[in-house]
């Protein structure tokens, strides 16, 4: 998708708004819309944003990770599930 073919002015989205949400909903694309000529809001099917957001979430995940790893915050995968194990068995012989 070209950005250039999906930005349009405000006064596009007020008088063809049930027609730009099926376009949107069918194609799973992103419409940028423009109010006096600058880019003010995205306009975008929910299962994309759904997606952005999920990716957004992993992303963040594995910075923190890199974070951690570089601050020496971790241990090995072995030690960690003998350590999951060890509070399982507490809480299950409580």
């Amino acid at each position: 998708m070209k950005y250039s073919d999906a930005i349009k002015p405000i006064s596009y989205l007020k008088t063809h708004a049930s027609e730009v949400i099926r376009d949107i909903c069918a194609n799973r694309e992103t419409m940028i819309i423009t109010h006096h000529g600058e880019a003010k809001v995205i306009v975008q099917d929910i299962h994309v944003y759904e997606q952005t957001q999920e990716s957004l979430a992993l992303l963040k995940m594995l910075a923190q990770s890199s974070a951690s790893i570089e601050q020496g915050k971790f241990k090995p995968a072995g030690e960690a599930f003998d350590s999951i194990r060890k509070r399982i068995e507490e809480k299950s012989g409580s």
